[in-house]
């Protein structure tokens, strides 16, 4: 595509329909509703548009995928299309027969949100009753059909000094892959940040959990540790950069080039019922706003780090300076860092425990 990268990833937000209310959840606070959802056909047109333009692979998410009654059919045409399919679900919804239909018409991979290692926690957290017991099921069940499985552990002040019992969970339920993601805190996860912000003491200790058993477990589960921004001292290379190698499509079909992305407000996203896919990757003024380094302003420019972190999140610089265009505070060398990390602090010492749970 004439010098503009080619995008591994799709994250295709099949609907924000969901029975938990995780009070970290990624969607945005105002959710789209059924009736605005694109169709299969569209859904599968997209899956087309993306495999000839690269994508290896697409993650079938939500809200909760399986809220749609056509999430067998949307499987069975991503595999059509050539794309590797990886469902990330909450496990509620799928029943046994349901699941094996799922490989059976092409389902690669499942990846399993979890919120605890026990019912009460878990269940608390999520705002659905039963739902821990739903999950350990299912995992059971994507054991039965040979299928891989990644727990997702959503980690922050009152689950992360769990998290040795969490990797024991992930080890005993067959999961090759353990991805420890501290919550980032975007849409709900902000609303919930007195709540969810861990302390500096569970950071660090998180870390050290995760080196020692990413030793132990070597060659058994591969264990992902995504740190907790706020809390750091450079930014994480958001989605490899932005508009580098992967893309999101909303439950409606605007584009974007990160989940979040939609909270920057003085950008616009294109729908990919207007305007071709890969047009909008290559083209579209939100994709190109931020690609590559020429964007970028001092200390960033002239950063050694600028082609490893690639500015970091352009949601966090638009949340703390109003422009996206700003160096990622969470960076060290960023004038507004000390007062990201002041603020972390400050949150997790609120000791507040009560959720603002997810609405729809």
């Amino acid at each position: 595509m004439n010098g503009v990268p080619i995008p591994m990833a799709l994250l295709a937000e099949l609907t924000h329909r969901c029975p938990l209310k995780c009070p970290y959840c990624s969607n945005p606070l105002e959710l789209t509703r059924r009736s605005n959802e694109l169709s299969t056909a569209a859904w599968i047109d997209v899956f087309q548009q993306a495999a000839a333009m690269g994508v290896l692979h697409v993650h079938l998410s939500g809200g909760e995928p399986a809220s749609r009654r056509d999430l067998e059919d949307l499987t069975e045409g991503a595999r059509a299309a050539g794309l590797y399919t990886n469902l990330i679900t909450s496990g509620v919804g799928l029943t046994r027969d349901r699941l094996k239909a799922l490989a059976d018409r092409g389902l690669d991979h499942v990846q399993l949100s979890v919120q605890g290692v026990d019912a009460e926690t878990a269940d608390r957290i999520g705002g659905f009753k039963g739902g821990f017991e739903t999950k350990m099921r299912l995992a059971g069940w994507v054991a039965e059909e040979g299928l891989p499985l990644t727990v997702n552990a959503v980690m922050h002040r009152q689950n992360l000094d769990r998290l040795d019992e969490t990797i024991g969970m992930a080890v005993r339920r067959g999961a090759r892959r353990l991805e420890v993601a501290n919550t980032q805190y975007h849409g709900w996860a902000y609303r919930n940040r007195f709540a969810l912000m861990p302390t500096p003491d569970q950071v660090r200790r998180g870390g050290r959990i995760v080196a020692e058993a990413r030793e132990r477990l070597k060659g058994e589960m591969v264990i992902d540790y995504v740190t907790p921004d706020h809390l750091g001292t450079y930014p994480k290379p958001c989605m490899g950069g932005w508009a580098r190698i992967g893309l999101c499509i909303t439950p409606r079909g605007a584009v974007l080039p990160c989940h979040a992305a939609e909270t920057i407000t003085t950008l616009s996203f294109e729908n990919v019922a207007d305007r071709p896919l890969a047009d909008i990757w290559a083209n579209g003024p939100a994709f190109t706003a931020y690609r590559g380094t020429d964007w970028m302003p001092d200390p960033c420019r002239s950063c050694e780090r600028k082609t490893r972190d690639w500015g970091g999140c352009r949601c966090q610089a638009f949340a703390w300076t109003g422009d996206a265009g700003q160096t990622d505070p969470v960076c060290s060398k960023s004038d507004r860092h000390a007062d990201v990390r002041a603020a972390a602090v400050a949150e997790a010492q609120a000791g507040a425990d009560a959720f603002d749970y997810r609405t729809f």
